[in-house]
Order: structure tokens, then C-alpha cells, then sequence
């Protein structure tokens, strides 16, 4: 049996035999640049060799120029937290422009990563072969993943574990318009999970989503592969509205919410929004719906759990989300 379809192979790069997960590719300077998220080292090789150091580096960042998609070339290495698989590397990548940022410097590229699961750090990239640190957006964390960044605001919601917090990963807000002087905006998560509270504790954060200020809308997803849970978010309120973590407080953002079923996840929570039903075409009422497409994570992997599926959940009545197909 073949191993694609529709499509073929044009190139590859071995990143130095590290682990790859999160992919970025941004156009700069007339350059297509891929970065590359990686997983801490492994059991066999912790600290990979950089052939362009001559050093045995923690896993962090690859930085590779795919503007010949047949050529790539590997231009630089950013290392990340030592530490193994989950518990070092440097997995997650977002990348803004300076001219975009409101206040960003126009001729920097910033590329913001977690250091492993302690800080969070923004990149000057602009010179892609030798990437410059600008600042340490926070630190002394306990968990970090998979970030969200507005490039045209400069609002970042970062995936954290905060000392205090009874989750592993939780959002911290922060205005990150000017790169080089994060501004923090407040702490979010679900109701229980904030300091001091008590009873039972929902599962943590994966990520989020971000439509901006024009749709006003951030959907979060909790739960990896058990307990699963989508949270759809008033952005203004978010921002704008009580910032200390009360039970109240984090409630008062909360447009609507889907709860899987507890063997299944909330790994990521992707909207699609304003989607014609060519079935529901001559209908007065609901022929253009909003969904979001839900996926789940394997982590107990050749069927030793259960099977993590694709969900699509119509949030066209946000308060009332409901699954359609799977």
C-alpha cells in the first residue's frame, strides 16, 4: 500500500534527529522560515549534537529556511530546557512580525516559545541564523504548551502552571504589544481550578484559539484524552473585565461550554465559523451555522484506551452547543 496520496515528497530535514511538534511557516524578508518545536531529548540521546556548534544541545527550536521547499536549509538551533521527552525541550511556536505588533520594533521578527515547562520567552528573529533573546515573558512555572499569540493586538494567552494553581496548566494573559516589555493582564482558568478553592478540580488546559477583537470569541480546550471540555470565551470580558481569579470572576467570561464524555479530550478547539448548509439552503432560519471542530488526543497508544475521534459541535446557539457528527 502506498504511504500518501495525493500529494509527493519535495524535500526534507533531519533537525539534527530531534523530535518534532509544532511547526510554524512565516514569509520574512522575502524568505519562507519554518520553525520547529521540539519535545525534550530521549532516554538514548538527551542533547542531540548541533553540527553548526559542535555542541550537544537540549532540544529547543530549529529554525530552517524552506524557501527551496527541495533544499531546505537548517540555519539555527535555539536549545530549550534540558530535560527528557514532556519534561524539557521547548514545544511550542508562535511568530508576529514587529511591523504588525502595535509597538513592536518594525525590522525585529519575534518568535515567543516556552523555555520547557518553566518561562516563557520571546526571540528576535529577524536575522533567522542568529536568533537574539529580547525578554523572558515570565518564569518559574511548572507546565507550559501550546501558546496562542495576536499578532495585530499583541495579546498573547500563554499556557502555564502557575505555583498556587490546582492544575498543571491554567492561561496567563499578557499584553505582549511591545515585545521587549510584557505588560501581565490577569490569570484565567475554570471555576476550581483558581487558588484556595476547594472540591473537585477540572481537567487542565491544552490551548486555545483566538479570533480577535472583531469576532470577540476565544475557545479553549481542556483535557488531553479524558474529561474533555470546550470553553467559549467573551474576549472583552477576558480582558477587560475583573481580573482577580474568583470563582465569579472566571465564570463572568463564560459564554458557553460542551462537555465530552470523560473517556474523550479537548486536545484542540478549532472554529469554523459562517458555514453554509447546502441541505438547510431554502430554510428561513439556520441555513448558515458555526462550528467547532474538536480533536481528541491517543496518548495509551495500539488501543489501550479509548478511541480519540474528530468532533464537529454546532455553537451556533453558543449556550447550547451541540455534537453533530464525529
Amino acid at each position: 500500500m502506498p504511504e500518501f496520496e495525493n500529494m509527493a515528497l519535495v524535500g526534507y530535514d533531519d533537525l539534527q534527529a530531534r523530535s518534532a511538534y509544532q511547526p510554524v511557516i512565516h514569509e520574512q524578508f522575502g524568505r519562507w522560515i519554518a520553525y520547529i518545536g521540539h519535545h525534550g531529548g530521549t532516554n538514548a540521546v538527551p542533547a542531540p549534537l548541533n553540527p553548526l556548534t559542535g555542541a550537544n544541545e537540549p532540544n529547543g527550536t530549529s529554525i530552517v529556511d524552506v524557501t527551496d521547499p527541495r533544499h531546505p536549509q537548517y540555519l539555527a538551533h535555539i536549545p530549550g530546557e534540558p530535560g527528557l521527552y514532556e519534561a524539557g525541550g521547548a514545544q511550542m511556536v508562535r511568530v508576529c512580525d514587529g511591523k504588525t505588533l502595535p509597538k513592536g520594533d518594525p525590522k525585529a521578527v519575534y518568535l515567543l516559545r516556552p523555555f520547557g515547562n518553566a518561562a516563557h520567552e520571546i526571540w528576535n528573529t529577524a536575522d533567522p541564523s542568529h536568533p537574539q533573546l529580547v525578554t523572558r515573558v515570565v518564569e518559574g512555572l511548572k507546565g507550559t504548551h501550546k501558546s496562542w499569540w495576536e499578532c495585530d493586538t499583541g495579546i498573547a494567552y500563554l499556557v502555564s502552571g502557575v505555583p498556587g494553581w490546582r492544575v498543571p496548566r491554567m492561561t496567563q494573559v499578557f499584553d505582549l504589544s511591545d515585545p521587549a516589555h510584557p505588560v501581565k493582564i490577569r490569570d484565567f482558568g475554570l471555576p476550581g481550578q483558581q487558588p484556595g478553592a476547594s472540591g473537585p478540580v477540572s481537567e487542565m488546559l491544552h490551548g486555545m484559539i483566538s479570533l480577535g477583537p472583531a469576532a470577540n470569541r476565544i475557545y479553549f480546550g481542556y483535557g488531553t484524552n479524558a474529561e474533555g471540555l470546550l470553553q467559549i470565551v467573551d474576549r472583552d470580558k477576558l480582558l477587560y473585565g475583573p481580573s482577580e481569579p474568583t470563582e465569579e470572576n472566571l465564570r463572568s467570561a463564560e459564554v458557553g461550554r460542551f462537555e465530552l464524555s470523560p473517556m474523550n479530550g479537548a486536545h484542540t478547539t478549532f472554529p469554523v465559523l459562517g458555514m453554509p448548509i447546502a441541505e438547510f439552503a431554502k430554510d428561513r432560519i439556520g441555513k448558515v451555522r458555526d462550528f467547532v471542530v474538536i480533536t481528541d488526543e491517543e496518548i495509551a497508544n495500539e488501543c489501550r484506551e479509548a478511541r480519540q475521534m474528530v468532533w464537529f459541535v454546532d455553537v451556533t446557539v453558543e449556550k447550547h452547543p451541540v455534537s453533530v457528527a464525529t
